[in-house]
């Protein structure tokens, strides 16, 4: 099949039609990206700050907060713009672009999670061999798997879209660049493209949360044999793992594990994974985690205190 190509932009029909709910959709959204970036940035300043990158927790909590801050920013700038514009324009090599960072950064927060998931198993199942089983060679293997793993992922759907020929029309009922989307304007069947788009994506969207749950109910199991503190600060830990695997997964599992259907939904439901998960992240982590909590404690309040000081 020869390619035909007549596009050379897209047109997202946004959010909303109406100009006030926009308006009210640019300020939270507004607010959230400026969350988003002041509370990863946050976690990541005390990781550095504090000299915590020696711990294997504290490790890849750094690259989640990081990966947060690259997904939600491969979307949220262009939405934001978008909301006080007209013409909702993209070009064909900006939409190409923008696909290519939501998969890749999306899936490589996905593997994050379940490496992170396997760090507290470690830790928490067996405390006494924590420090040999994740030594830095390891989780330096481990963070690079994330990203090849992250990059294969996105690989597949990228050299399929970039293969369809596209002439008119271009206007895309979503605010930002997906695969499901775009297969609507190709010229020609995409059934096979769809069903292999929603095999890869469902794969990794289904397989990472069993693994997930295999993890955590384990781990919860295990607390059992903790004392009461012990039990106390896993619980700590876990639960904020386990709340941003149920706020991530849930409207990927909607979006992602379903035949090549669309829904009136889809467009509310993305917003919660491209920009109020990254959002939840850093709250999740200080308010749920103790050890986050109390080591910001000791590094910010140190210095707030020596700097009043040294005036």
């Amino acid at each position: 099949m020869e390619k035909i190509n007549n596009v050379t932009e897209f047109i997202f029909w946004g959010l909303s039609q109406n100009p006030e709910v926009e308006g009210v959709c640019f300020v939270v959204f507004l607010f959230f990206y400026a969350v988003i970036l002041l509370g990863n940035l946050l976690i990541m300043l005390t990781i550095f700050m504090g000299n915590l990158l020696k711990s294997p927790m504290y490790f890849f909590l750094n690259s989640l907060s990081f990966v947060d801050i690259c997904f939600s920013s491969a979307t949220a700038p262009k939405t934001i713009v978008d909301l006080l514009s007209k013409n909702k324009t993209i070009s064909y090599e900006g939409y190409i672009l923008q696909l290519f960072g939501v998969h890749f950064f999306g899936s490589t927060e996905i593997f994050i999670l379940i490496v992170m998931a396997y760090d507290r198993y470690v830790a928490i199942c067996k405390p006494l061999h924590y420090m040999t089983i994740m030594d830095r060679e390891k989780c330096n293997k481990m963070l690079l798997g994330t990203w090849v793993s992250g990059l294969i992922h996105t690989v597949i759907p990228i050299s399929l879209v970039v293969q369809l020929p596209f002439c008119g029309p271009n206007e895309i009922d979503h605010y930002f660049c997906d695969v499901r989307p775009v297969l609507k304007l190709a010229c020609t069947d995409t059934h096979i493209i769809g069903g292999v788009v929603t095999a890869n994506s469902g794969t990794v969207t289904l397989g990472s949360f069993v693994v997930l749950l295999i993890s955590y109910t384990t781990i919860l199991v295990s607390l059992r044999k903790q004392s009461a503190e012990g039990r106390r600060k896993a619980l700590s830990t876990c639960g904020a793992h386990i709340a941003v695997v149920i706020i991530f997964f849930g409207p990927c599992t909607f979006t992602y594990m379903r035949p090549d259907v669309t829904f009136a939904e889809d467009k509310m439901v993305a917003v919660f994974y491209t920009i109020i998960t990254p959002m939840l992240n850093p709250m999740i982590y200080t308010l749920r985690n103790a050890e986050v909590k109390n080591a910001m404690k000791k590094i910010w309040v140190k210095k707030i205190f020596w700097n009043a000081n040294s005036k």
